[in-house]
C-alpha cells in the first residue's frame, strides 16, 4: 500500500449528509475531496453486487448504458473508470471518486430524464439525483454567501475561539501536580532509563514525548494557544507549566483522561516501538506523529 495517497481529513463517523443520505468523505494530502464509492452508490440507491461485466466497476457499467452514456462526457467516463485508491486516516485502503464526479453524474442522469430517455426502472436514479442536487444547492448557497461576505473566516475563528475558551483559563491556576509518577515511571521503563521519583531532572526528550502524546491530543489550536500564553524565555524554558493554563471544568479533565489512557498503553507495552504502535491505534488521527514536534 506504499505510494497510495493518504487522507488527512475526514472520518467514517463524520460523513457528508445530504438530507437522509450519508456519504463518507475525505480530503487527501493533495487536497482532492473524495467520496467513498459505496456511499455514492447508496445515495443513488444503486444496488451493490448484482450482474456485472468483467473489468468494469459498478459506476462504469451504469454510465455505459445506452440511455445514459450519451450524456456522459469522455472526461467524466475516464474518471469513472479510474476510482481513486487511497488510505484513510486509520490506515485502511478505500476506493472513492472526487466529489465533482457525483455532481456531474447527477447532472447527466437528470439531463437524460429531461429528454425522456430513461427507462421506468431508471427513474429512481433520477429521483435520487434530484434530491442530491437540491441538497447540494442549499448547502452551496449558504457557503457562497459566507465566502462573499467574509463570514466564512469569522465562523471558523469563532468556532476555534469557543474551543480555546473552554480549554484555556484566562487566569493562571495554582500549581498542582497533574502528571502522576506512574506516567514517568512507565516512560522510563520503556526506554531503559533509571527512574528517581525524588529527582526533577529528566532527559530533554521527555518534554517532547509529553507534548506529542498528551498535549497534541487536545483539540486543534489548544497547544498553539498554550505556547502563546506560556512562552519560552531566552534560555528556552517556560515560566509555568502548560496545565496551569487549562480550565478546571474542561481542559484539565481532558488532560487527565489523556494522561491515564497514555499511561495504560505504556503499561501494557514491552518496549517503546510497541507503545507507539498501540498508541497510533488508540489515537489514529495523531498517533502517527513522531517525537519531532516542538515543545
Amino acid at each position: 500500500m506504499r505510494g497510495l495517497p493518504k487522507a488527512i481529513y475526514g472520518d467514517d463517523d463524520s460523513p457528508l449528509k445530504i438530507g437522509d443520505m450519508e456519504i463518507p468523505c475525505f480530503v487527501l494530502d493533495d487536497e482532492r475531496r473524495v467520496l467513498i464509492t459505496g456511499g455514492m452508490q447508496d445515495a443513488l440507491q444503486m444496488a451493490r453486487g448484482g450482474s456485472m461485466v468483467p473489468g468494469m466497476n459498478r459506476f462504469e457499467l451504469f454510465a455505459s448504458r445506452e440511455r445514459i452514456n450519451p450524456y456522459i462526457s469522455n472526461e467524466l467516463m475516464d474518471r469513472i473508470r479510474s476510482p481513486i485508491i487511497f488510505l484513510t486516516p486509520r490506515g485502511q485502503k478505500a476506493h472513492g471518486y472526487e466529489a465533482e464526479v457525483l455532481v456531474e453524474l447527477c447532472e447527466a442522469i437528470l439531463a437524460a430524464r429531461a429528454d425522456g430517455k430513461l427507462q421506468k426502472q431508471q427513474l429512481g436514479f433520477a429521483k435520487q439525483a434530484e434530491l442530491i442536487m437540491r441538497g447540494l444547492a442549499r448547502v452551496g448557497i449558504v457557503a457562497l454567501v459566507d465566502e462573499a461576505t467574509g463570514f466564512q473566516e469569522v465562523r471558523r475563528r469563532d468556532a476555534l475561539h469557543k474551543i480555546l475558551e473552554a480549554y484555556i483559563s484566562p487566569e493562571l491556576m495554582k500549581w498542582a501536580k497533574r502528571f502522576p509518577d506512574s506516567f514517568y515511571e512507565e516512560m522510563f521503563r520503556l526506554h531503559g532509563w533509571e527512574y528517581d521519583p525524588e529527582s526533577v531532572k529528566r532527559p530533554g526528550v521527555v518534554g517532547k514525548f509529553t507534548n506529542t502524546y498528551i498535549y497534541e491530543q487536545l483539540p486543534p489550536g489548544v497547544v498553539e494557544e498554550l505556547q502563546t500564553v506560556n512562552p519560552k524565555d531566552e534560555h528556552g524554558r517556560r515560566k509555568n507549566r502548560h496545565h496551569q493554563f487549562l480550565t478546571a471544568e474542561v481542559g484539565n479533565p481532558h488532560l487527565e483522561r489523556q494522561i491515564a489512557a497514555t499511561t495504560t498503553i505504556m503499561r501494557v507495552s514491552d518496549d517503546w516501538p510497541t507503545f507507539k504502535r498501540l498508541f497510533a491505534k488508540a489515537f489514529p488521527r495523531n498517533g502517527d506523529q513522531m517525537e519531532l514536534l516542538p515543545d
